[in-house]
Parts: C-alpha cells; structure tokens; sequence
C-alpha cells in the first residue's frame, strides 16, 4: 500500500526548500523502499534548487544517504529487509557500452526506480540524482542499494554516498595518486578534504591543502594535509612550486570548479603531472588558454565524476577503513539537524561553516 511521509522538496526555482506530505509507492518488481536515517546536506542539492542542473520541479531533493530496507520488489537478490544500506546514485545497468566494456564507473543508463513518487495532489516529483532521500521514506531501484556493515554510524556512512566518494576517489582512482607523489588539493570543503585523505591512503609523501579560509586550512591538516596554502596570501602556483622543490606538484585536484583554479591546477602541476577535475563548474564557466601550452605542459587532465567510484566495491573498503580507525569519516559530520532546517543548513553551507550538515530521521 502507497505511504505518505514527510520530505524536503523544491517546489520552484530558487524558492526556499520546504517539507511537504508525499506519496511513496509500493515497489516495483526491481525496486526498494528505504527508511532513510540520514541524509547529508550537498552542495548538488543546492544546485537542484537553484534550477542549476535541470528545470523538471518540484524536485524531491536529498541524495547523500543511509537506512535501513523496508520492502523489496518480487526481483530483488542483492538486499533484504533490515539490511543497512548506503544509496548510490550511479547504480551500473551492466549492459551500456561501458559496463559491456569492464568500465562500470561510467555507466552511462543507471538503473533508477521507475515507480513514480509524488505529492499528495498526484503532481510527479523529480528526486535528486534518482534517490530523493531528504524524506523519511524512499523508493529507489535495487542496484542503488548498497548493503554495509552495521557498527558503522549511519551519518558518516551516508556521506559516501555523494561527497566523500567523489573526493577520495578523484585522488584513488582518477589520478591515481601513486606512492611517493606529491599531491595538491584546491578547495578544503568536504570533497577536498576526502581527496586528501585519499592521496594520504594511497602513500602520497606529500599532501598540500589550498584554500582561502584559514579554518578550513586547518581542518586540512586533520585529513593529513602536510603543509598549507591560503590563496589570499600571495601567487598559489609560486607557492605550490617552492613547497615541492620549484617543480610543483605531480598531482593537482581541483576541488572548486572555476576557471582561475582550473589555470591554478594546469600552471602548478609538475611537467607531465595531472589535473584532476572533481569540482563542478557552472554552464557558464569558460576556458581560455593558448593550446601551445597544453602541448607543452604535457601530462593528464582528468574529470573526475563521483570519484569513479563502484558503490559495490569501494563503499565496503571505505567503511572498513572507517571502523579499523583508518579513515575518519565521522570528521566530516559537522552538525546533525532534522528535515525542517536544511533550508538553513544550505546558507551555513554557502558561508563555508560546515563540512556536512546531516539529516538525522
């Protein structure tokens, strides 16, 4: 039987976030409904908002998140009801041109619920990146679900399923960061400090956080950040040069997503180093750049989409690392708050004074 629940939709472009009464169907044969525990507070949500990513409103926003299987659909193998599980938003269908290639992390047709949620008057909602789980309850396709261990605290595990992934993964698996190279990050938020911990899991002998406030500098230094960099001080690229023997880094992240730090990354890097995009620019955003330089700089220049990450594969070896004290994913937890304050948690997220608010349901 269809619930109604309480979420967190966007119902016009640029209109402040409100809770609203919704309709979650029964699942269909490949779907699961999800009591959702946490949700973290995304910058993506925001861009939902704001009519950044498509114009489909009313959005049912939230995507970063954790719960618990309530019904499956009749086809469903992989959960159970009671499992614990993390939501992925790119859940490989196993038969585009890049599954069929070994390339899962590409997929190009995740497979998402089909079963439409709506508001209480019938209107269909549009739920972020497929999940829409700022809600108590949600219904999303079985490959969405990712089953974890059960120690893990709910509102760090839920952070892999956006934030955390896509920073660590762009220093893990983008770039990837090999032992003994040097690592800059641009840009200190919650995707940047996961892509520092990450060139420090992957044996980076030196990892420098940029960024222009001196507080989130310092939260840098907690991911293992070796030395820092405030952007407002002086030239980053001369900086970046004179910490790593005046040849720059071999590896650069930039986890802003703007032109001047794109040119910061590109400039910095080392002789045939790599840029690694994670940072999502807007439509606007341009480049211009002599293509003398991009010839003669020579190395990698990568985008990095959710870190390229496999849910199945690297959420797993994330909490493992969480619960063995080797990853501190908890430290990206800067405040929990219920449904009716992520419209707040947003302008604390624009001021730069989180980390990652969470939904606790």
């Amino acid at each position: 039987m269809p619930q109604e629940v309480r979420a967190v939709v966007a119902l016009a472009k640029g209109e402040p976030v409100s809770v609203q009464t919704i309709v979650v169907p029964d699942p269909g044969p490949s779907e699961v409904v999800v009591r959702v525990e946490t949700c973290g507070v995304c910058h993506t949500d925001l861009h939902y908002r704001e009519g950044g990513i498509s114009d489909e409103f009313p959005f049912l926003l939230g995507h970063e998140a954790a719960g618990r299987v309530e019904t499956v659909g009749d086809a469903v193998t992989t959960v159970a009801p009671g499992d614990r599980v993390v939501l992925a938003w790119r859940a490989p269908c196993g038969t585009c041109r890049a599954c069929l290639r070994g390339r899962p992390w590409y997929c190009f047709d995740s497979r998402h619920s089909g079963s439409p949620m709506t508001l209480q008057d019938g209107t269909p909602l549009s739920p972020a990146l497929g999940l829409g789980a700022f809600a108590e309850k949600t219904l999303v396709g079985e490959g969405a679900c990712v089953k974890v261990d059960e120690r893990a605290d709910p509102a760090a595990a839920g952070l892999l399923g956006c934030g955390v992934m896509a920073g660590w993964g762009a220093a893990v698996n983008t770039a990837p960061v090999r032992q003994g190279d040097t690592v800059a990050v641009l840009g200190c938020g919650g995707v940047g400090d996961a892509a520092i911990a990450g060139a420090v899991y992957a044996g980076a002998r030196q990892v420098i956080a940029v960024d222009l406030d001196d507080r989130k500098l310092e939260w840098a230094r907690g991911f293992g950040a070796t030395d820092v960099v405030n952007a407002g001080a002086g030239d980053v690229v001369e900086a970046l040069r004179s910490l790593t023997g005046g040849f720059g880094p071999d590896v650069v992240i930039d986890a802003v997503g703007r032109p001047e730090t794109y040119r910061q990354a590109f400039d910095a890097r080392d002789l045939a180093g790599t840029v690694v995009l994670v940072g999502v620019p807007t439509p606007s955003m341009q480049l211009e750049m002599p293509l003398i330089e991009f010839f003669g700089h020579g190395g990698a220049l990568k985008s990095s989409w959710y870190g390229d990450c496999l849910p199945s594969r690297d959420f797993p070896l994330l909490i493992d690392l969480f619960l063995q004290g080797r990853f501190a994913l908890d430290a990206f937890v800067t405040e929990r708050i219920g449904l009716d304050d992520v419209e707040e948690a947003f302008s604390r997220m624009e001021r730069g004074e989180v980390l990652r608010s969470v939904v606790v349901l």
